[in-house]
C-alpha cells in the first residue's frame, strides 16, 4: 500500500508559528499573557526554523539532531499554550 498524503512541514509549522502569533494578540494584556506570549511566539517559531535546518542537512545526525530540536520546540510551545 502506497501512502499518497503529502506532509508539507514547512507550510504547517509556517502556519501554526502564525496562528500563534495571532491568539497571542487575542490575549488580554496581563503581566504573565505577555512574558508567556513571548514565550509562545519565540518556541512556535522555532518549530518551523528548525524544520528548514533540517533539511538543509550537512549529514544524517546533523538531520535527526535538527528534527530533535524542532520536536523539543513543538513539545515546548505545547506547554506555552497550555499555560495561556
Amino acid at each position: 500500500m502506497v501512502n499518497d498524503k503529502i506532509y508539507d512541514l514547512e507550510e504547517r509549522t509556517f502556519k501554526f508559528a502564525k496562528a500563534c502569533r495571532k491568539f497571542v494578540k487575542s490575549l488580554n494584556q496581563t503581566i504573565g499573557n505577555v512574558e508567556d506570549g513571548k514565550q509562545l511566539i519565540r518556541s512556535s517559531g522555532s518549530v518551523g526554523a528548525n524544520y528548514i535546518e533540517a533539511n538543509e542537512k550537512l549529514g544524517d545526525k546533523d538531520f535527526y539532531f535538527r528534527l530533535k530540536i524542532a520536536r523539543k520546540e513543538a513539545k515546548e510551545s505545547g506547554f506555552w499554550l497550555r499555560l495561556l
